[in-house]
């Protein structure tokens, strides 16, 4: 949890600083810890290691748990004791013993509740305000992950917040808003669109603002990051699969963007910058040179089938769309095919790599459909190795710069710089 003061009740104007942390050493058993000391002290050990770290605790004050605030403001575990740790007669330092660590490091992938107990996002939306208020345990992918905020509060505390957009195979959006520092950090280092959380304990509430339901980290959650769960395994599964047919895509972008009206300019480091701050999708135009073209792979990955309505990706000769989140699924299936292909655009500025070009934008660039030219006749290009740069790009249009346009724009450009 986050570093907390105190009235030292014993000393008077002197504060009391605290904050706790859970540890596991067996599938079964984990326990809370309480550090209490100076502003100096707490600060440093609460900084000295994440979650997910091996730790080494000596001497620390075994006591039960308080029969009167019980386990309101901490995770619930299934020891009746807590350790203190103090500057005086504690120490907490990571491990560096190998062998520990590899017996240890699995659990950070076993859920601390039952791996069946949990709500799907489906099961949240349905009940609606029927949870409000209550606390719940949750099994999603990670969509997106958003910005962080920071702002001072009224009474001059510094504050933070961000949030995370999850996905299952019920519901295409769902937000994750987080307060505590140390569960910021962790979700800022997740992979969107491929990975799993178990939120053992995730506050629901209703948001008057968004009209709808909205979970939140407190003080009492626990996240297991890609359980080791039949569970976790087979939403892992369909995550992946809808991250590759681009169905999450579609779902991202506004229908009402038109290409006439989409008018900014970057040049490709720009489009990078604005990416990596930008956690929302956005639209612009670049000068750049094709750089890779990929049509050389195999039939399979360069021409794909796709359901009429969601876009997602079927197999050849399917009878029915696999997409649950698909909006025709109660009518007949139909399907089309069409390009797939991945593109590099480089410019003076740099490179940015394995953006799709899909039909029918890819049948106008190229000049030819699926049905009416043969890959060999349209072009011969190397291999493209597909790198994870953590930006997705998708071409709405792509032709021939008039050389006057060129100019003129990218000497704006260079002014800016």
């Amino acid at each position: 949890t986050d570093v907390r003061s105190f009235p030292d009740r014993k000393n008077i104007g002197v504060d009391r600083f605290t904050f706790g942390f859970t540890v596991r050493d067996s599938p079964d058993f984990f326990i809370n810890v309480t550090a209490w000391g100076n502003d100096g002290y707490i600060c440093g050990l609460s900084t000295s290691f994440s979650t997910g770290d091996c730790v080494i605790i000596e001497n620390p004050l075994v006591s039960n748990k308080d029969p009167e605030k019980g386990e309101r403001f901490c995770p619930t575990t299934p020891s009746p004791y807590r350790l203190m740790v103090t500057e005086a007669h504690s120490q907490v330092y990571l491990c560096a013993d190998v062998d520990t660590m590899d017996r240890l490091l699995p659990l950070i992938h076993l859920p601390v509740k039952d791996s069946r107990d949990f709500y799907s996002l489906g099961d949240i939306v349905a009940n609606g305000q029927g949870l409000d208020g209550t606390v719940i345990n949750v099994l999603a992918a990670v969509k997106s992950v958003g910005y962080l905020k920071q702002f001072i509060t009224s009474d001059g505390r510094k504050g933070q917040r961000l949030e995370v957009k999850l996905f299952d195979d019920s519901v295409s959006s769902f937000p994750l808003v987080c307060w505590d520092r140390e569960a910021i950090q962790l979700v800022q280092t997740l992979p969107p669109k491929e990975t799993v959380l178990f939120i053992a304990d995730a506050k629901i509430s209703f948001d008057s603002f968004r009209n709808g339901m909205v979970a939140t980290i407190n003080s009492k959650t626990i996240i297991t990051v890609n359980p080791d769960t039949r569970e976790s395994s087979l939403l892992f599964s369909y995550a992946k699969e809808l991250s590759e047919s681009g169905a999450l895509d579609e779902g991202e972008k506004p229908e009402d963007v038109t290409v006439d009206s989409i008018t900014d300019v970057y040049t490709v480091s720009q489009l990078k910058l604005k990416a990596r701050d930008s956690p929302e999708p956005f639209f612009g135009i670049t000068y750049s040179f094709i750089s890779k073209l990929a049509l050389d792979s195999s039939v399979s990955k360069v021409i794909r089938n796709r359901c009429s309505r969601c876009k997602f990706m079927v197999p050849e000769d399917t009878l029915s769309c696999s997409n649950q989140l698909c909006p025709g699924s109660d009518q007949a299936f139909s399907a089309v095919t069409g390009f797939d292909l991945l593109l590099d655009f480089t410019d003076h500025t740099g490179t940015l790599q394995c953006c799709a070009l899909r039909s029918p934008v890819a049948d106008r660039t190229l000049g030819c459909t699926v049905s009416t030219a043969s890959l060999e006749d349209v072009c011969s290009i190397l291999p493209s190795t597909k790198l994870r740069t953590g930006i997705r790009g998708v071409v709405l249009a792509c032709s021939l710069a008039d050389p006057g346009e060129v100019k003129q724009h990218m000497s704006a450009l260079l002014q800016q710089l």
